[in-house]
């Protein structure tokens, strides 16, 4: 029963696009040119957590690095990179380099300083503060802050909507 049932649904979510979209549901685009869209990801029932988390299992660990990122209806996550961010292989152009001064840490999320990950990293609210101030940016008004390999900071504010 159980199966037949399933090719029923299947038969005629072919063909019927309508009813194809109400049983599967529809991508939704979550970060588009680089910037994270909040309203989206809460009405998908997203966190940052998750996002991160979907991120990381495509071996996206910052979201500096992403141009385009669509929550498919199957849950995963389609990713696409900013052109600089593009893989290429330290072989391919044949540097060498050493370790990463840091690995990319969620400092703020939601406008919430997170104070564990300060410390895990060795930097103080205020050099947080300071970076801030200096792109002229009020703690109220951040949606997202990572700090990247480099040390330098990536900053998503809340003004960042998707116009409909």
């Amino acid at each position: 029963m159980v199966g037949f049932l399933t090719f029923l649904v299947a038969y005629f979510g072919l063909k019927s696009p309508k009813l194809r979209v109400f049983i599967d549901g529809q991508p939704v685009i979550v970060i588009k040119d680089g910037k994270i869209l909040e309203d989206t990801l809460g009405k998908h029932h997203l966190n940052m957590d998750d996002l991160s988390m979907l991120l990381r299992e495509k071996n996206v660990f910052s979201i500096n690095e992403v141009d385009t990122a669509i929550f498919e209806p199957d849950g995963k996550l389609t990713v696409s990179l900013k052109s600089g961010n593009r893989p290429l292989t330290k072989k391919d152009v044949n540097i060498i380099s050493g370790k990463p001064t840091y690995i990319p840490t969620e400092l703020v999320v939601d406008g919430n300083i997170l104070y564990q990950n300060l410390k895990e990293v060795g930097i103080t609210e205020e050099w947080l503060r300071n970076q801030l101030n200096y792109f002229q940016v009020k703690i109220q008004d951040v949606f997202y802050v990572e700090l990247q390999e480099d040390g330098t900071i990536y900053i998503d504010q809340r003004s960042d909507r998707l116009k409909e």
